[in-house]
């Protein structure tokens, strides 16, 4: 083959992009990172196990073609870098609490706003619902694939007493867990501080913090009951939902065949069902888990949620509206669903 010959096949080949998608496919691993402890398809942490299945899975129904590398605990990156690494393209794909994002891009915030979900139903109904579609819309627009919509219902782990009445919350330095749910503890009296969940125990172990709003899960599996005196659950009714979905980058996405994109969201959309189910199924295993290591364990009733939920409209929602255009409409769309 003459020189030029050879140049102008491989310029062809480096400018198709059935070439590069396959070379991709082939030839790299898909890195998935989270922050929470790592463990196997069957034990441990669900949001582990689900990105474990779904890796095994596309895997398999792929034959072969896509295959991943799984880092937890933070292992490959630090949590809050997650989500603009994954928009540049340098981090294929987490499983991240959307709301971290919120100093990045606002509109994220609607996955952590007080009050605003209040049950699992309403939460898995924005998917399909114009909320969802309009989330989804600008998440793509940010360079965001949602693969898996997962919510999660939480409650309050504290050093001394039960917040479960926001009087409770007075004078107390809590983590909310998004600049939203800060500002309607800040509303009760609270002092809040910011920090990812896998940096509760430590605070709360020093004192630095005194109680923590996290998911159920969360509250299991970083041990938090070692460090807890009172929990307040999630299992009867909850103004603290998380939407923690598992995600890609457009620009790692944009790189598949549509076949593999096709796959992707397959799975994805599939192990929904498992992600509820475990998540409804720690709503109520970290009210045993508390008690055994002998923690007083309260829930909150319907009147006690719209407590907070007033708080919330009240000091919140117009804060979040107030930030532009996207935040006013997806906040005015997920009212729909209440």
């Amino acid at each position: 083959m003459s020189v030029m010959t050879r140049r102008t096949v491989l310029g062809a080949l480096a400018t198709s992009p059935l070439w590069l998608n396959t070379a991709w496919a082939q030839g790299s691993k898909i890195k998935i990172s989270h922050q929470f402890p790592g463990g196997t398809v069957s034990e441990g942490d669900f949001r582990d196990r689900l990105v474990r299945m779904f890796a095994a899975e596309v895997e398999k129904r792929s034959k072969g073609a896509l295959k991943f590398e799984i880092y937890p605990g933070s292992s490959l990156m630090k949590t809050n870098a997650q989500f603009s690494a994954m928009r540049k393209g340098a981090l294929d794909m987490s499983l991240v609490p959307l709301s971290y994002a919120g100093g990045e891009v606002p509109e994220v915030n609607i996955g952590l706003m007080p009050g605003l979900v209040t049950s699992y139903d309403q939460g898995y109904g924005w998917k399909n619902a114009e909320v969802g579609k309009e989330l989804n819309r600008i998440l793509l627009e940010k360079g965001i694939v949602l693969v898996s919509w997962i919510w999660q219902a939480g409650g309050v782990a504290s050093r001394t007493k039960p917040i479960v009445d926001p009087d409770d919350a007075k004078g107390m330095k809590v983590r909310g867990g998004s600049r939203e749910m800060d500002l309607m503890l800040k509303a009760a009296g609270a002092a809040v501080v910011t920090l990812p969940s896998n940096e509760i125990y430590a605070a709360m172990q020093t004192g630095a913090m005194e109680a923590a709003l996290t998911s159920s899960t969360s509250l299991i599996s970083f041990r938090l009951e070692e460090v807890s005196k009172a929990l307040t659950t999630g299992r009867g009714g909850a103004y603290w939902f998380m939407f923690e979905p598992l995600m890609m980058s457009k620009s790692v996405f944009d790189k598949l065949t549509k076949e593999q994109q096709a796959l992707i969201l397959t799975v994805g959309g599939e192990l929904e069902t498992f992600a509820r189910k475990a998540a409804m199924d720690d709503d109520q295993a970290v009210a045993a888990v508390y008690q055994k290591a002998g923690a007083k364990v309260v829930d909150l009733n319907p009147a006690i949620v719209k407590k907070w939920q007033s708080i919330a409209r009240a000091h919140v929602w117009k804060d979040y509206a107030d930030k532009n255009a996207n935040c006013a409409k997806l906040l005015a769309l997920a009212e729909k669903t209440l």
